[in-house]
C-alpha cells in the first residue's frame, strides 16, 4: 500500500486530487456512547437542563461533518451534498450513525467519522453534569461507496 500524503522530501503534503473524475460518494460511520442507565433516562425524559440532547446532538454531527477539513490537516475542503444523523437510544448507551454524501474528486469518510465524533462529544458536553464517567467508543466506517478505490463494507 502506498502512502500518498507525503512528497518526495518525504515531507507532508495535501494530495492533489485536481485531475481524477466526481463521481457520486457516500459514508456511513458508526460509534457510541457508553453512560449511566440514569443518564440516558435524563435524556429520554428531556430533563438535562441545557435542553433537547439528540436535537442539539444531531446539529453538532452534521457542524462536524462540515468542518472536517478545518480539523484534520490533509483533508480537502469538499462540498456536502447531504449529512445526516442518526440515534439509537438503548438502555446504557446511545449509538450513533451517520451517512455523508458528496458528488467530487475525493472520499467523504473522514466527514461521516467527524459527525459521529461531534454528535458523541456533544452528548458528553451537554451531560457531563450528570455523569463524567461517560465513554466514547468504537468510532468506525461501515460503509463508503464512489471514487477509483470502489465500494467498501465492513464485514
Amino acid at each position: 500500500m502506498e502512502f500518498t500524503h507525503f512528497n518526495e522530501s518525504g515531507r507532508a503534503h495535501m494530495v492533489n486530487v485536481g485531475e481524477k473524475d466526481d463521481t457520486k460518494r457516500v459514508a456511513v460511520a458508526r460509534g457510541s456512547i457508553k453512560m449511566k442507565k440514569e443518564t440516558v433516562s435524563l435524556i429520554k425524559d428531556g430533563l438535562i437542563k441545557k435542553g433537547d440532547v439528540l436535537s442539539v446532538a444531531q446539529v453538532g454531527g452534521i457542524m462536524g461533518a462540515k468542518k472536517t477539513s478545518d480539523l484534520i490537516p490533509m483533508c480537502h475542503n469538499i462540498f456536502i451534498s447531504g449529512a445526516d444523523i442518526s440515534f439509537n437510544v438503548l438502555e446504557d448507551e446511545i449509538e450513533i450513525e451517520a451517512t455523508v454524501s458528496t458528488i467530487g474528486k475525493t472520499g467523504i469518510e473522514m466527514e461521516a467519522l467527524s459527525a459521529v465524533s461531534m454528535a458523541a462529544l456533544t452528548i458528553y458536553d451537554m451531560c457531563k453534569a450528570a455523569d463524567k464517567s461517560m465513554v466514547i467508543d468504537n468510532i468506525r466506517l461501515m460503509k463508503k461507496t464512489g471514487g477509483k478505490s470502489g465500494e467498501y463494507i465492513r464485514e
